[in-house]
């Protein structure tokens, strides 16, 4: 019996040069597959479609009661944040000897996205809690910082990522926080702004400049605590994500143990560009979650209202609007996942994570403001909910690096690749 490969050669000798006989073509693919497990990329592991449901059911039966209200009071119910911590969330990719569940980033990834379905408030506090502030000490902290610090943040502390500030945002590393050595420990000084989960965390990752004069490379990354006298500042009131904490943090003479240095002196600015580019994919799946949400209400809808003597879903106008989002939805989910993987794997991402946070931000913007029209006056009341979903989605085009500075990365990208 001939191979898959010698039949294809046989079948080629006879054929022009560069040619294949069409009913052979079908051959190729089985050659090189040979040996190779390939999947798409919306094949998941039993572990994570496990992991999958349980987060679906917390989002729906304990998240879900309380969106209206938390959105209304701008505030994050104290149970929904236990909640995250029983359920396992708030350690995905944590070892187990730290309290950790253990898991993949692309579970990390599933959680973010599922709890996103129901309120995005929840999920980027989940978010950034995994992706920037855990993944920071597990790839970067010291032994005695991981045994210290990973149990806390896994069972009961929540964490906040500290890097923007008034005169740096996009800019992120023309940050004005400055840290002075006195004995064996630093004092900072300065503020942040615009920081996640700050007014509910009780662990901060404070980025400060330890020597101005060698610019990005005096940034240094310290792990402080609420109780050494950061000091919770403005709350701001936002748009959307409401219940998601944004505050300005203050620092007066703030006292670290120089044991609190991760990384070591002045390798900050290499722990940011690393995390943000992981967290960036996190926030696409924050987004493509919200636009999932939204989709998932409104649609149901549209074959509920009946005009004309037909459910509005039906008219091909409605259809090809549904069929778009459907599309938008499904490149989004792409782009997301296959970061994800490509991280996963060890594989570089950053231009591929760029992709996805733009993409899926602009996708969560298009797909909930469109699920207000199809449901009417209904969709713009706040009775149903969606409306929540169009005013949460602006935030994917802002935070973690705004749009136009991931288009600028892709950019770069395509420039260094074209310029050869």
């Amino acid at each position: 019996m001939f191979s898959a490969a010698s039949r294809l050669l046989r079948a080629t000798k006879h054929c022009p040069k560069g040619l294949v006989e069409p009913t052979r073509m079908f051959s190729i693919s089985a050659i090189r597959t040979e040996g190779l497990q390939l999947n798409s990329l919306d094949t998941f592991t039993e572990e994570e479609n496990m992991f999958r449901d349980s987060v679906k059911r917390f989002a729906v039966d304990i998240v879900g009661p309380k969106v209206r209200e938390m959105d209304e009071k701008e505030s994050m119910d104290p149970t929904i944040i236990q909640g995250l911590f029983e359920q396992g969330l708030m350690g995905i990719e944590t070892s187990a000897e730290h309290g950790g569940a253990e898991a993949s980033f692309v579970s990390a990834i599933i959680a973010i996205e599922e709890l996103a379905k129901i309120d995005p408030s929840v999920s980027v506090m989940c978010d950034v809690h995994n992706t920037l502030v855990n993944t920071i000490l597990r790839k970067y902290g010291t032994k005695e910082q991981q045994d210290k610090w990973l149990p806390l943040l896994s069972e009961s502390q929540l964490g906040s990522f500290c890097l923007s500030e008034p005169v740096s945002g996009s800019d992120a590393f023309a940050l004005q926080t400055r840290a002075k050595k006195d004995g064996d420990h630093w004092v900072i000084n300065g503020s942040k702004m615009w920081i996640t989960n700050s007014h509910e965390a009780e662990i901060f990752l404070i980025f400060a400049n330890v020597d101005p004069s060698k610019g990005y490379k005096g940034i240094t990354c310290f792990i402080a605590t609420k109780d050494m006298g950061v000091q919770i500042a403005k709350k701001e009131e936002k748009l959307g994500i409401r219940a998601s904490s944004t505050c300005t943090l203050n620092f007066d003479d703030l006292r670290i143990p120089a044991e609190n240095i991760i990384g070591g002196e002045g390798k900050g600015y290499k722990l940011a560009i690393e995390i943000l580019n992981e967290g960036r994919i996190g926030i696409a799946a924050q987004m493509l979650g919200l636009a999932q949400g939204a989709f998932d209400k409104a649609v149901p809808y549209t074959y509920q209202r009946t005009q004309f003597g037909q459910p509005i879903g039906t008219f091909q106008g409605m259809q090809f609007q549904i069929a778009e989002a459907a599309v938008e939805l499904e490149t989004a989910r792409l782009l997301t996942y296959n970061a994800a993987r490509r991280k996963e794997e060890g594989r570089t991402f950053t231009k591929e994570a760029a992709m996805a946070k733009y993409w899926a931000s602009q996708v969560a913007q298009h797909v909930s403001g469109s699920a207000i029209e199809w449901c009417g006056g209904v969709g713009f009341t706040r009775e149903t909910g969606i409306e929540k979903f169009w005013r949460d989605s602006k935030i994917g085009a802002i935070y973690e690096g705004t749009s136009n500075i991931q288009l600028q990365t892709i950019a770069k990208f395509i420039q260094q690749e074209y310029s050869r």
